[in-house]
């Protein structure tokens, strides 16, 4: 089958099987052909997310599919956003915009009010686009979730886009995902999948033939390639938080030692890549029950989706007596967002924006307050570092308005507008801005204050670069003479 204009989705077996990098790759070849792509999203959950050109903010994972596409990224490539804010609730991201809190169970009985909306979205990139490469949410084999499914097949049917399945052969049980999946799924469902790829292999393909043979025995799909394991992909800004639990360190003692604890509603956590990419540092991620290291140089509170909630996580972890001892040693210390809220003396949520309305004394290493009301900031913005003539780029996210002494002295500029705060000795900063380390010269200067030397380069080049790999790889893995054809290109 052949979608009414060139299109194809890429569902999984499961989450974190990579079909966000599978579909940059694939933006990236296509682009590289010069085709015209947009990346699409109909659902996505996550509480890493990027501010558009227009306005709104969309999944990471999207951006990055709209960079590897060369083209800004849209609210419409990922219209109905939800980032957790407990176990069971998230918030609602309609195009962009908050549209409210909703527990779990109330979400779906409701996300198929959406589906005109996502079509809407949909149709608008096909308009412009010679191919939409679309990635689905989880699995398709999550039967249970079917029912007002906007996700995977309930938007592939409604939309009539072929499905390819992915599946992580990293994980184990390959034949079993994908055999399973064929299984489980109703015949229309099934119909809709037009071929697979196997993700991450190591080692000699050929070892694995007969096990390709297998699966399309069983399924009647059409093998459509096995991409190898490939180290670059790990360098790519990550969306699921899943990628961070997995490993406290990148590499060995370096010059610096950058420590961010794992709140547990951590957000935005790209704003770290290029800090784990520079040899001069050592990075670390805390986890829960793990003390922040007594050899830090700097510690970072990171971005969150519940402020109040990470607060409390924060110190049921024993981090704010950490951080406080980290301090009397003469550490630094940056919070970002909801971090730069949680250095000051108290954040209140009359409104319940976050979670339960209500209020908590903050860390006190700032002189600041906050109050969470209003509307949502979103936008891009760029400036110098206080410190010195550096330059950044970045964007705000957040509710919140903070006042109080400390931002008398700024920690940067946006235009000629002071922003941020930060302590008399300098040591303890904070701000609202993501993206703080993407450009050299912001990032060089972080360095240097705390006694290392930056590699200076441009994060935004890095990135580009390893997308270009990626699709260099997937020319050789992947069967895009079949991929083309299921797409319904000439």
């Amino acid at each position: 089958m052949a979608p009414i204009k060139p299109a194809v989705m890429i569902q999984g077996c499961g989450s974190d099987v990579g079909k966000s990098m599978i579909v940059a790759g694939l933006c990236r070849l296509f682009a590289n052909r010069g085709l015209k792509v947009r990346p699409f999203k109909p659902q996505n959950m996550s509480n890493n997310a990027a501010v558009t050109a227009d306005g709104g903010e969309i999944g990471r994972a999207q951006a990055l599919q709209a960079m590897a596409c060369r083209t800004p990224a849209t609210v419409h490539m990922n219209p109905v956003l939800l980032k957790p804010q407990s176990d069971v609730g998230a918030q609602v991201v309609i195009r962009g915009k908050v549209a409210g809190t909703y527990q779990a169970r109330a979400y779906q009985d409701r996300k198929g009010e959406m589906l005109d909306v996502v079509l809407e979205s949909f149709q608008l990139l096909q308009s412009e686009a010679d191919l939409v490469i679309v990635e689905g949410a989880g699995s398709p084999a999550e039967t249970n979730l079917r029912h007002n499914d906007i996700a995977n097949m309930g938007f592939a049917r409604a939309a009539k886009v072929p499905v390819v399945l992915a599946a992580d052969i990293d994980r184990g049980h390959v034949i079993a995902a994908l055999v399973g999946a064929a299984a489980v799924l109703d015949d229309a469902d099934r119909a809709m999948i037009q071929g697979f790829l196997i993700n991450k292999f190591r080692g000699d393909p050929a070892l694995f033939t007969d096990g390709r043979t297998e699966i399309v025995r069983r399924t009647g799909w059409r093998d459509l390639g096995l991409i190898p394991w490939l180290a670059e992909a790990r360098r790519l800004p990550a969306e699921d938080a899943v990628i961070l639990e997995r490993s406290a360190s990148d590499v060995a003692r370096a010059r610096v030692k950058i420590a961010v604890p794992l709140l547990s509603r951590i957000s935005n956590f790209d704003d770290f890549d290029p800090l784990r990419a520079e040899d001069s540092v050592d990075f670390v991620y805390i986890k829960p029950g793990e003390p922040l290291p007594g050899d830090a140089d700097l510690v970072i509170l990171p971005g969150t989706k519940a402020t109040l909630a990470d607060l409390a996580f924060f110190r049921a972890q024993g981090w704010d007596i950490d951080l406080a001892a980290h301090v009397r040693r003469g550490g630094r210390v940056l919070g970002i967002c909801g971090g730069l809220q949680m250095l000051g003396r108290r954040i209140t949520d009359p409104e319940g924006i976050e979670g339960p309305a209500g209020s908590a004394s903050g860390l006190g290493l700032l002189d600041l307050e906050t109050t969470l009301s209003g509307e949502k900031v979103l936008k891009p913005v760029s400036g110098v570092l206080a410190s010195a003539p550096a330059p950044f780029d970045g964007y705000e996210m957040h509710v919140g308005r903070t006042t109080g002494a400390a931002l008398e002295r700024p920690f940067l500029f946006i235009g000629n507008t002071a922003d941020g705060a930060q302590s008399a000795d300098g040591r303890i900063a904070g701000t609202y801005v993501h993206g703080l380390f993407a450009r050299a010269e912001a990032r060089g200067a972080v360095l240097k204050d705390l006694g290392a030397m930056s590699n200076a380069t441009h994060h935004a080049g890095v990135v580009d670069a390893l997308l270009d790999s990626l699709a260099q790889s997937f020319e050789k893995a992947v069967d895009i003479a079949a991929l083309s054809a299921i797409a319904g290109l000439p």
